[in-house]
This record gives C-alpha cells, structure tokens and sequence, in this order.
C-alpha cells in the first residue's frame, strides 16, 4: 500500500516542481518588458518624429531635440540611478521608474507644442536611466546562481537586441495606424502591466542605509557625461574642428577625471573604482563599448542607405531589419544560452565580436541604385548573431561577482558604457562615412551624390570592421574568468528534478 501511496504521490511532486519551476522566470517576463519600454522608446520615435514635426510645427532643429534631450537625461542619470537602486531598493526604483516614465510618456503624447514634447522626452530620459539601471541590478538579485543567471542573461539580451529593432516596425505600425501620439501613450498601456507584475513576483529589497549619494559626484559625472555625448553627438553636423565640439570634450574630459578622483577617495560614492577595477568586469565594460558600436553602425548604414538613397518608408526599413532582429534572438537564447555554462567567457565574446565585424562586411556591396537585398540579409544574419553571442556573457561577466550593496553601480556602468558605445560609434561611423563621401565627390563629382554617399557608407563599415578585430586581443587578455559555475543549491534542486 505504501509503494502505491508513493508512486501517486510522484507526479503531484513532480507537477509542484514545475510549476515553481515556471513561477522562477515570472520574474525575468517582468524585468525585461520594463527594460523594453526604454529601449523601445528610442527606435519608436525614430519613425514617429516626421509626423510629430508637422503636427507641432517644430523646426529641424527642435525635431533634433526630441531625439537628444532623451538620450542627454538618459546618458546623464544612468550611474546616479544605478546608485538609487543600491540605497532604496531595485524593485522600488523599478516601480517609480516605471511610473515616471509612463507619466512622461503620457504628457508627451498630448503634447501641444515642440517644447512641451522636448521637456517630456527629457523626463522620459531620466525615468529611463533609473528604470534601466534597475532591471540589471534585479536580475543578478533574482538570479544568484551562475547557471541560472546565464540562462536569464541570455534571454534577457535577446530581447533588448530584438527591441532595438522592432522598434522600427511598432513606430511605422502606431504612426500609420494610430497617429505618433500612441508611440508615447503606448507606453503607458506597458506601466499597467508591468507595475502590477513587478509588485506581485519581484523581491523587496531592503534599502541600504550604508550607501550614500553624494551630490558632488552625481553633478560630475551628470554634467561630465552630458557633454561627452553631447560634444559626440555635434561631431556629425559641426565637424571634429569645431570649437563647439572640442570644449565640449575636453570639459567632459575634465569632469570625469575629477569624478574619478573623487571616486578613488570614497569607497561608498557613486561608482566605487573596485567595481571596475576588477579585470573581468573591466574587459567586459571595454566589451559593451565597442559591442554597442557594431549594432549601431549596421543599424545606421542601413537606415540611411534604405531611407535616404532608395527612399524607403521607415515601416519598410523596419520590415528589412526583421533578419537581424531574429538572428540576434537566436544567438542570445540558442547559442549563447547553451555555451555559456560550458566556454569561458572570453571565448564567446571574442567569437561574437568577429562575427559582427564579418557582418559589416557584406555592406561594402552595397550600390546607389539596387537593394542588394541578398547582401543586407547576409550581413543582418551575421551580425545578428555576432551581437546576440557576445551580448549575454558580456553582461554576465560585467555584473559578475559584484557585492550585494554594489549591484546597482555595477549595473549603471554597464548601463554607461552601452550608451557611450552608441555615442561614439554613432559619431565616428558619421564622421568616416561624411569624409569618405566628401573625398569621393572630389575626385568622382561625375558619380554623382548617391554613389559619393554609398561609397562613404561602405568606407565606414571597413573602418567599423576593422575597429572591431583590432578589439579581439585586449578582450581575451583582459577576460580570464572561467564559465558560470552551479551552486551546490541548485546541484541539489536540479537532482531533485
């Protein structure tokens, strides 16, 4: 009798582990649509910003600034509220992330003017950095085991790189369908359902009396990355000469070093230096700079070549970039996720990094006058899963090991260091591809201005390619971490299973 007691019992047990096994990734679900509205949000208005200019009759330079008063707030507070999330909680900043930045949201779609959607787009920005920086510092919470955790870093990535992306497609959908104003009120649809869930299945925190934000050094390093990315951003219009952009980074340059000081003093600032001293999570950082680079020149030669020499609508540009977006999801959960627990982290990296600087080559084909649609696709299958193989362990790697009390400053940099990647990228990919384009229309003014402009695109991706290889050998030095290890608890739960 007691065998057949027993052997009932069995699949009640085994129906009890999985469901807790289910109930263990309700967390990520949450976690990572919270961190979509933001990046969603970049790509989105991407598309709706045309239709948003002629609705409010701004001018072209007011139409920049919806773009860069986001990116500035963004840029600015992401170190700040990665230290936030340290000193009240990652799940309560989540949540006033979250709210806050539906509320912006809110009040930019019923904008009036053009400087009531600036002034909204910047609260959107600084909710964001918030927000953001707290979904990394929730995931290495939630997610203490190694193995555990870079299964959740796979996914995690996949759907960060795909949103970049499909940002495009959602943007062109709303703004033909529902006017641009729902590319913002969107998102307020998004806080109803994150909010609840994020109360209902993350953890509180206790807030950490011990860690302190010292105002200094949040003025610093807000004032000092503001005009780093602002002086980067101004490269592409005012030219590396520009007195405008050489004050502007050489006072980015001088207020970091201060803040950098000042951080060597406090061992509880802002970004404590044992954070990013350590040479895993160092390399890793160096990794998000330049990883970042490589998505946002391929993004960036593409949407030009498609909009601006073929003239394509933005939905079918979007539609174009479905490959990259699918491949970088596959890389991240199909590849990433199973060699992660078996390679070394420099290994993946390196090897993500080699395939993205392939995939910008493809692009060197392209032409003024065909789709070269075979090629594009090439290339957005290749650095699809370049991306989607580097993204997870470099992630992992750069929150790996970090202190409880230090989760949040260690998310806020790896937060930093892919905005400045797309910064810079941004910048120098621009810069290449204007002077390539100015030399070819010298020597070639028969050409014409497309072929001068294709021209200048392909020079860029052989210089992004070649950025990107020379990268290689400082990452596999640098990283000598072995690969995720399980905890002896989750040895025991997975027998279990």
């Amino acid at each position: 009798m007691s065998i057949i007691a027993e052997a009932t019992r069995i699949p009640v047990r085994r129906g009890l582990r999985a469901e807790r096994s289910a109930r263990r990734w309700w967390p990520l679900a949450v976690i990572a649509a919270a961190h979509l509205m933001a990046i969603l949000d970049i790509t989105v208005m991407f598309v709706a910003l045309p239709s948003a200019q002629r609705a409010l009759d701004m001018s072209v330079g007011a139409r920049q600034w919806v773009l860069t008063a986001y990116t500035l707030a963004f840029a600015s507070l992401v170190l700040p509220g990665g230290r936030l999330a340290d000193r009240f909680g990652a799940r309560r900043t989540l949540v006033v992330g979250v709210v806050g930045f539906a509320v912006a949201s809110a009040v930019g779609g019923a904008s009036l003017a053009g400087a009531m959607l600036i002034a909204a787009r910047a609260v959107q920005g600084a909710f964001g950095a918030v927000l953001v920086s707290s979904t990394k510092s929730l995931l290495v919470t939630v997610y203490s085991d190694e193995h555990e955790r870079a299964r959740a870093m796979s996914i995690f990535g996949a759907t960060l790189t795909a949103g970049m992306a499909l940002g495009l497609i959602v943007g062109g959908a709303l703004t033909s369908g529902l006017g641009w104003r729902w590319c913002l009120y969107v998102n307020v649809v998004m806080c109803v359902l994150v909010v609840p869930g994020a109360l209902r299945v993350l953890p509180s925190i206790a807030p950490r009396r011990a860690v302190h934000l010292d105002p200094a050094s949040v003025v610093l390093c807000a004032v000092g990355i503001v005009a780093l990315v602002y002086g980067f951003g101004d490269v592409t219009s005012a030219g590396w000469g520009s007195a405008e952009v050489i004050a502007s980074l050489l006072g980015a340059v001088a207020l970091l070093a201060v803040f950098v000081m000042r951080q060597a003093r406090r061992p509880d600032g802002l970004l404590p230096l044992r954070v990013v001293r350590e040479r895993n999570r160092g390399g890793a950082l160096l990794a998000m700079v330049f990883n970042s680079l490589s998505t946002v020149g391929m993004m960036l030669i593409l949407t030009y070549q498609l909009q601006t020499v073929l003239h394509d609508s933005p939905l079918r540009t979007g539609l174009t970039l479905i490959p990259f977006a699918i491949a970088a999801a596959c890389g991240a959960v199909l590849i990433a996720r199973r060699l992660m627990t078996q390679i070394a982290p420099r290994w993946l990296i390196s090897a993500g990094v080699a395939l993205s600087a392939i995939g910008l080559l493809p692009l060197l084909g392209l032409t003024p006058t065909s789709h070269c649609l075979p090629l594009i696709v090439i290339a957005e299958l290749i650095e699809g899963i370049g991306t989607g193989l580097a993204g997870p362990p470099i992630l992992a790697t750069a929150l790996r090991a970090v202190a409880p009390q230090d989760t949040g400053a260690a998310s806020g940099a790896s937060s930093a260091a892919g905005q400045l990647g797309s910064s810079i990228g941004a910048a120098l990919l621009n810069t290449i591809a204007a002077t390539a384009t100015a030399a070819y229309l010298a020597g070639h003014a028969a050409a014409g201005t497309a072929a001068a402009t294709v021209h200048g695109y392909t020079v860029a991706a052989a210089w992004g390619a070649a950025i990107l290889l020379a990268l290689i050998i400082p990452i596999a030095a640098l990283i000598n971490a072995g690969p995720p290890r399980r905890s002896a608890r989750a040895k025991v739960g997975g027998a279990e299973r």
